[in-house]
């Protein structure tokens, strides 16, 4: 069975300090309360030996030369209650005083202690059968040496062990309020310190294929983590110069192509013409167009766009659907506009954005029927359509077609498979979506997605 592991540093953190805090304090409150309990402990010790030297003070001898007690009336009262209990000897072990018979009979049968103070305790002592502690001490007074005992009634301290559970009580409350604060300070803490690493984190997340130079921030990391925020930078070096190298020899190979190609098609047109040579001049434009679409994604990988200028979808689709009617008609196909009367404000690249819908208007003309009509249509919210009559998109293929170079099954025409990769690279660059739905009535509608800045009423005059 596996154990629960926590995932979260923080947590981790937290937990053990949580595990500290509650050791330490554990530690401590035992230490108080040892502490205390000894404290009481010696307070009555020094208690007994304190009225042990009093009652030895209080001893004297008459002009019989016999030992006699004379208590104050408030002592006598405390020794008659049964709360002490005392009790003097003489040196030679003969009882000179007691608070009772009972007392003087035990004392009488102990033995002599040495130089030291003897402590003991009394199990259901006398009559009322209470418990007792008490000290045999040996102390100089004014008549000689003596041997002095006192005894107090365990039950007597009832005042101190009540301060005690008091004190017990106000620790027990206190202590998870003082763990929790400290425990809140310290995550408080933590997290501070680990601000760095979120910082990072949020940095690394910004990090793709078209901002790999961006680099994590090394200062104010902690030194436990700088080495390995270091090492992720040098991998981000190492990535973008492979990156570099990667875009430059597509772009060097796809320019070095395109003389020759030049070249081939110079040389074709010159031929009279035949079956042969039409199949040489389609297969030297399908790589014309390869090589010129492998340079637009060169530079799409190698040059951030500037997506800040402000730009009319309607007057781009207006311009591209001009542009490309002609092709429209020479492939036997209708190009029409619509929703292009207002201006639907974005922030973009003009001529990447052309470039966009241009590649659906190619792709639509490619796959649609002769004679059938293909629409682009700008909608007021910033969205650019372009629907056709074509077989459609089957919906298992629908995540792979903005692959590079990736061709369905039984397509059409002499596609290289990188037009809708550059759309889809276009619509990320200006921070947009490309989607691909059905066309009612049959074909398919592509969407270009944009971040609207704003839209006017204003209606588009000629002339």
């Amino acid at each position: 069975m596996r154990l629960f592991r926590v995932q979260s540093l923080q947590l981790q953190l937290a937990l053990s300090l949580a595990a500290l805090y509650v050791a330490a304090t554990a530690i401590a409150v035992a230490g108080l309360v040892y502490q205390a309990y000894s404290t009481a402990d010696a307070l009555s010790t020094e208690d007994l030996n304190r009225r042990a030297r009093h009652l030895a003070s209080l001893v004297t001898v008459d002009t019989a030369g016999e030992y006699k007690v004379e208590l104050p009336d408030w002592l006598a009262s405390l020794y008659r209650s049964g709360s002490f209990l005392y009790a003097a000897r003489h040196p030679e072990g003969k009882v000179v005083a007691a608070s009772n018979a009972e007392v003087a009979d035990l004392v009488s049968r102990l033995p002599v202690p040495g130089d030291q103070p003897a402590y003991f305790r009394l199990r259901h002592f006398g009559a009322s059968e209470r418990d007792y502690f008490g000290l045999t001490a040996g102390i100089e007074s004014r008549v000689g040496p003596l041997w002095i005992t006192i005894a107090r009634a365990a039950d007597d301290d009832v005042l101190v062990q009540s301060l005690l559970r008091e004190f017990m009580f106000n620790v027990a409350w206190l202590v998870p309020l003082v763990v929790a604060a400290t425990l809140a300070i310290g995550v408080v803490a933590i997290r501070r310190g680990l601000r760095p690493l979120r910082q990072a984190s949020a940095k690394a997340a910004t990090i793709e294929p078209g901002s790999i130079s961006i680099r994590l921030p090394e200062e104010n990391v902690p030194s436990e983590v700088r080495p390995l925020v270091a090492a992720v930078n040098q991998a981000l070096d190492r990535l973008e110069k492979g990156f570099a190298m990667q875009r430059q020899f597509t772009a060097n190979a796809a320019h070095e192509l395109r003389t020759p190609l030049a070249i081939l098609t110079t040389a074709i047109e010159q031929l009279a013409g035949s079956h042969d040579v039409t199949m040489l001049k389609s297969d030297v434009a399908r790589m014309n167009r390869l090589v010129e679409q492998l340079l637009r994604v060169a530079r799409l990988d190698a040059i951030a766009l500037d997506v800040s200028t402000p730009v009319d979808l309607c007057g781009i689709a207006k311009d591209v659907v001009a542009y490309m009617a002609p092709v429209a008609l020479a492939n036997r196909r209708v190009l029409a506009a619509q929703g292009t009367e207002r201006q639907v404000l974005v922030k973009g690249n003009r001529y990447a954005i052309e470039d966009a819908i241009r590649n659906l208007i190619e792709n639509a003309i490619t796959y649609a029927p002769p004679a059938s009509e293909i629409v682009v249509e700008v909608d007021p919210n910033g969205a650019v359509k372009v629907a056709d009559r074509g077989p459609g998109i089957a919906v298992d293929e629908r995540n792979r077609i903005f692959d590079r170079f990736w061709r369905g099954k039984g397509s059409q025409g002499q596609g290289s498979g990188l037009g809708l990769a550059i759309v889809c690279e276009i619509m990320k660059a200006h921070h947009g979506s490309i989607e691909v739905g059905d066309n009612p009535g049959g074909g398919a509608v592509f969407t270009l997605v944009f971040q609207e800045l704003h839209q006017t009423t204003t209606v588009w005059q000629s002339g």
